[in-house]
């Protein structure tokens, strides 16, 4: 673990490098979210070849860079494009560079997915924010020794997602005309869809909306001490009685079409957030 914490510190130091003081916001702009990084003004682009412990993203429209700058006129960290465990990443390659974004000094992991829509009240299209999660993905980026330096052994899941950005976030959409539902997110590993006995089980243990992606990165900012904010695009329904073939072409097309809406609660957020 103390490699990791050095690792850690080397990748910090070579972002500063490219950074005007510390960034208040990190944010995964997963599926959904990709747009909000041409709002960033005064931009740098780091090449994740050049970050020391960061990956290659391969996942569909994922650029593979960090984008540092600022939004609302405060200083982000934002990752065009995440890792996921199905690109045969490990949780903790997966996982790193929110513990190097709470390194540089952010205090908000803001964070984005698309996800199958399992509550019968969600429509292709529709924005949840993500108020609880589900770990299915059978991994925990923070089994193994705990380093004390890096946050707490037992870290407390009663409240992952900050309450205040929640109702931030929903008055921003309000005040907007932007439907959202407040939801919970299962995580499964993938790369497959579900099928439709697993979709049946999902829903019964709670879960509105599944994805493949989200719960590590919160899980490690939770253990960082880093407030977070999570965001799930509807991009397609998933009910066992009714389920069609996916369509990745259409998803991706649904997911780009709220992605405007999505920027625009979080540029609110932003804008308003005391931190």
């Amino acid at each position: 673990m103390s490699l990791l914490k050095e690792t850690v510190d080397l990748a910090a130091e070579r972002i500063r490098k490219d950074l005007r003081g510390a960034p208040e916001f990190g944010i995964v702009l997963g599926t959904g979210l990709g747009g909000l990084a041409k709002e960033i003004r005064d931009r740098k682009e780091i090449p994740y070849d050049d970050i020391p412990g960061f990956m290659k993203s391969t996942a569909i429209g994922h650029r593979g860079q960090l984008v540092v700058g600022t939004i609302e006129g405060r200083t982000v960290a934002a990752m065009e494009g995440r890792f996921h465990l199905y690109e045969g990443y490990t949780v903790q390659e997966v996982t790193f560079p929110v513990r190097v974004m709470r390194a540089l000094g952010a205090k908000v992991l803001v964070v984005s997915n698309a996800c199958g829509g399992m509550n019968p009240r969600y429509a292709p299209g529709d924005l949840v924010l993500i108020e609880d999660h589900i770990n299915m993905m059978g991994v925990n980026p923070l089994v193994g020794p705990n380093d004390d330096r890096l946050g707490p052994r037992f870290p407390d899941m009663c409240a992952p997602y900050d309450k205040e950005l929640l109702r931030i976030a929903e008055e921003v959409a309000l005040q907007a005309g932007i439907k959202t539902h407040q939801g919970v997110y299962v995580a499964l590993v993938g790369p497959n869809l579900e099928t439709r006995a697993e979709y049946r089980f999902l829903r019964t243990i709670g879960a509105d909306c599944v994805g493949m992606s989200t719960v590590p990165e919160v899980l490690v900012a939770v253990h960082a001490g880093l407030r977070v904010l999570g965001f799930s695009i509807v991009t397609d329904a998933c009910f066992p009685d009714a389920l069609k073939p996916a369509n990745i072409e259409e998803i991706l097309a649904t997911a780009n079409a709220a992605e405007p809406k999505l920027t625009a609660i979080v540029k609110g957020v932003i804008r308003r957030a005391k931190l």
